[in-house]
């Protein structure tokens, strides 16, 4: 950009050149001001986006918070469930050794040969799935 050397002139003196030099600063100011009321918009409405974005993440964070929990919750009841589960079938379990202890009693003292079923141990694999051991009211007859 080259300057202008001299005394800046109002443009009240008639001279064309300086008619035209100071409409071209004016024109510039303007747009100068125009270029930065539209960068201050664009930066509020950056701002207000990434607010919006913010407040839009601070409540899916808290909603993801409050599914945790429940879910923790749930976990911990499910858990305290399984538990006394576990202490069930370890009771049923060795209700049934008494039992099948009682029947190999009965085989050796009576003679007669019965189908006594061997019993798992649910500690050993909890998950693998059992038969149902059935009992019926004649196996205790004598």
């Amino acid at each position: 950009m080259a300057s202008i050397q001299g005394p800046a002139s109002s443009g009240s003196d008639g001279d064309p050149r300086s008619a035209t030099f100071d409409e071209r600063k004016r024109k510039r100011m303007l747009s100068n001001r125009e270029s930065a009321r539209r960068s201050r918009m664009k930066k509020q409405k950056q701002v207000e986006d990434l607010t919006g974005e913010l407040t839009r993440l601070q409540i899916a964070n808290s909603q993801l918070l409050q599914s945790i929990n429940a879910k923790e919750h749930a976990y911990l009841g499910i858990e305290s469930g399984n538990n006394v589960l576990r202490a069930q079938a370890m009771e049923l379990t060795d209700r049934l050794r008494s039992l099948n202890s009682v029947l190999q009693i009965i085989e050796e003292v009576s003679g007669l040969a019965m189908d006594i079923p061997e019993i798992p141990d649910p500690m050993l694999n909890p998950l693998q799935f059992h038969r149902p051991i059935m009992a019926s009211a004649d196996m205790y007859l004598l």
